[in-house]
């Protein structure tokens, strides 16, 4: 049985899965801060990677824009937030905060547009080179052809193509074991292909740590498999695994007082459940817009005011969940995985996870997020292949207890971590070899 292909590795070694959320640095009404609290729970939700979303204009000499030192001690902040949780920074550099930012004027560089825009990620990199919580670096966000007379596919060979090797060779002259995320093109409104908004990269980048990092905002159930297939093909010609960079059609207004209908909640709840289910057996990782609250609503879509914020406080940062979505974001993984992770999977109907792996423990422990204060309230079992079988009771509140093991499996390896949710594996019970796990719910006689 091969590994999952989509899974990346941490620094030591361990097969791991990110997944997490953008965090702003700012919304339609300013800044926004976060504090420890709001971490804690971003772990409690399954996180261990963010994406911090930069403004180019607190970083570049754009018209407009100037490098701001106190935006720098605001992202190590976040940084310092994010490793005192376990959580893995990737910053993403959008155009926001300069006087304009013209893409048809950007990709001719007459006015030596990308050597801005370059200078702009090196202050980044030279700050972060030496931080070993910052995993890499999505180099441009969503960008466009808008009114260039060019096609997609000429615009990605032609200038998209190039900008990345030569963004690829400047970071990696500073800090060459970052990994560094890239997308495609954004599409112009109306001009989707099979309902994807995002053109198709049909050459290669030819770079070494480099990682395909595509949004999928896909509201039709029947797409969502076929745009994936199409990530995973360029995936395969671009030698570069898949980390889902964004991903979450947005919630309407009235979502949040809606059950059933078009815009409903139990539509939405199937939507991002049927998104979910692909992402994990592709072995996937992803990243949820927005780790926000909801200050302001957007309104560009046919369905009214509508928002990516996951929590809907009228604040920067929230704590009042749209459950209908956030439930299935919070879903069980496996994290980090001391060998090789070979399939997982959540069923939501059953709440079952399964994951399928050769393991090796000289590579450290291993971490599972299980979230048992959404998923199991009524407790969980852990089923590792026919041999072993522990449980957590939530009324007794002692831990995982042992129903079942061989005369040489010691329980002491099994910690059940339940401020941040996990199940950490400090050894597992055979070396270099296959194991299944099974998390189900309740506590049960598995006789």
């Amino acid at each position: 049985m091969a590994q999952i292909k989509h899974g990346l590795r941490d620094d030591a070694g361990r097969h791991i899965i990110p997944r997490g959320f953008v965090v702003n640095t700012n919304d339609h009404k300013g800044e926004v801060f976060f504090n420890s609290d709001d971490y804690a729970r971003m772990v409690r939700m399954g996180a261990n990677t963010q994406v911090i979303r930069l403004e180019l204009g607190k970083l570049s000499a754009f018209p407009g824009g100037q490098l701001e030192p106190n935006y720098l001690k605001k992202l190590d902040m976040l940084v310092a937030l994010g490793r005192n949780h376990g959580i893995k920074t990737v910053f993403k550099m959008t155009v926001y905060g300069v006087d304009k930012f013209v893409w048809e004027e950007f990709w001719l560089n007459k006015k030596g547009e990308y050597k801005t825009y370059i200078d702009a990620w090196n202050v980044v990199w030279n700050r972060f080179s030496e931080n070993d919580a910052v995993f890499g670096y999505d180099v441009v966000n969503e960008p466009r052809k808008l009114t260039m007379d060019i096609s997609y596919e000429d615009l990605t060979n032609k200038y998209l193509i190039p900008l990345y090797q030569k963004i690829i060779d400047e970071s990696q002259k500073i800090n060459p074991n970052k990994m560094i995320l890239f997308q495609s093109i954004f599409m112009n409104k109306g001009e989707k292909v099979e309902k994807n908004q995002y053109a198709e990269i049909k050459a290669p980048i030819n770079r070494k740590n480099i990682i395909f990092a595509p949004h999928i905002y896909q509201n039709d159930i029947d797409f969502i498999k076929r745009n994936m297939d199409r990530f995973d093909k360029e995936s395969d010609m671009l030698k570069a695994p898949i980390l889902i960079g964004e991903w979450g059609f947005p919630t309407f207004a009235t979502t949040d007082t809606l059950v059933e209908g078009k815009l409903g909640q139990l539509k939405y709840r199937e939507l991002y459940i049927r998104t979910a289910e692909v992402f994990d057996r592709m072995g996937v990782g992803s990243i949820k817009a927005w780790f926000l609250g909801n200050r302001t609503m957007q309104n560009f879509l046919p369905g009214g005011p509508s928002t990516w914020s996951i929590f809907s406080d009228s604040t920067d940062a929230g704590t009042v969940e749209r459950k209908y979505i956030t439930d299935v974001i919070s879903r069980p993984f496996p994290q980090a995985i001391a060998g090789d992770i070979q399939s997982f999977f959540f069923n939501h109907a059953t709440r079952t996870l399964d994951i399928n792996i050769k393991t090796d423990n000289n590579k450290g422990a291993s971490k599972v997020f299980i979230g048992a204060n959404r998923h199991y309230p009524d407790g969980f079992s852990i089923l590792i292949d026919s041999d072993v079988v522990m449980f957590y009771n939530p009324l007794r509140n002692v831990g995982l207890e042992t129903y079942k093991s061989p005369n040489d499996f010691d329980p002491s390896n099994y910690i059940w971590d339940a401020n941040t949710q996990k199940l950490v594996i400090l050894k597992w019970p055979k070396d270099e070899d296959y194991l299944k796990i099974r998390i189900v719910p309740g506590i049960r006689n598995f006789d």
